[in-house]
């Protein structure tokens, strides 16, 4: 009679081994870690105001804008993360009074987006605090490697067969 060894002490069959993983996927799990723990804190921060961090990026985008305002379209365009249902997260905003929309006379079609004299004093509010946090984030890395990491990740969201930006 033979002895039954147990599952665990079966040697591992070349299928049961999870592939060793190469090094693109490295690099990609290591940018999802980075980001999930540098966005945490913002995260918590931006909750103290009532703000998702989308609807934070969707203030900062209108400010940038300044009084001439933004298609809908062209602020879902420039979000860091996609939205599927951008009206949606426009209609929260502008129930909060953060944000106005009006319909273009020329062209009926184009709705603009206005950022409000609230919604710019939250985000003058904001302003020192995220910019501290930025800075305790990532306050170990110098200056000369922060810049070279900022043109690294650049380099990476260039699509394949693009020019590599400049700078």
């Amino acid at each position: 009679m033979t002895a039954k060894r147990s599952p665990a002490a079966r040697p591992s069959s070349p299928s049961r081994r999870a592939p060793q993983p190469h090094l693109e996927e490295q690099v990609f799990l290591a940018l999802w870690r980075t980001a999930d723990a540098l966005t945490r804190g913002p995260e918590a921060l931006l909750k103290t105001a009532g703000l998702s961090g989308t609807q934070y990026n969707v203030l900062r985008i209108l400010r940038g804008a300044g009084a001439t305002g933004l298609a809908c379209r062209e602020v879902g365009c420039r979000l860091i993360s996609r939205d599927p249902d951008i009206t949606r997260l426009l209609d929260r905003l502008e129930t909060r009074g953060l944000i106005t929309r009006t319909r273009e006379q020329k062209d009926r079609r184009v709705v603009k987006t206005y950022i409000t004299d609230k919604g710019l004093q939250i985000l003058a509010k904001l302003d020192a605090p995220v910019q501290e946090m930025h800075r305790r984030q990532l306050r170990h890395l110098p200056p000369a490697k922060l810049r070279q990491l900022s043109r690294l990740l650049e380099l990476a969201r260039t699509p394949e067969g693009a020019p590599p930006p400049h700078g």
